[in-house]
């Protein structure tokens, strides 16, 4: 009767494990490549986007390195220029939107 208890809860925990591993065992579905479908305006605004980002994490980097002491000031202020050139040019105040009120 021990030998039929220990075999049981070995199955049980055979089949527990392969039932948890089978999404990582199924073969991948086809996942469409949502970049290849995108128009050139759109990837030029991606590229943009990855540039950015690539230069707010050096500019963080750098402000952490010059606050370390590892840059000293006048490195620092040739360096953080033309990181902070990538920032967009902000308008002053947006334009007013008219608000166009459909005919009774």
């Amino acid at each position: 009767m021990e030998i039929f208890a220990v075999v049981l809860g070995a199955l049980l925990a055979v089949a527990c494990v392969a039932f948890v591993a089978r999404p990582f065992l199924a073969e991948p579905e086809t996942a469409d490549d949502r970049l290849a479908g995108l128009t050139p305006v759109e990837q030029e605004r991606l590229q943009l986007a990855e540039q950015r980002d690539r230069a707010l994490a050096a500019l963080k980097e750098l402000e952490f390195d010059h606050r370390t002491g590892k840059i000293a000031d006048a490195d620092y202020g040739e360096l953080v220029g033309p990181l902070q050139a990538l920032e967009p040019v902000r308008a002053s105040a947006p334009a007013p939107v008219e608000r166009v009120d459909a005919p009774a």
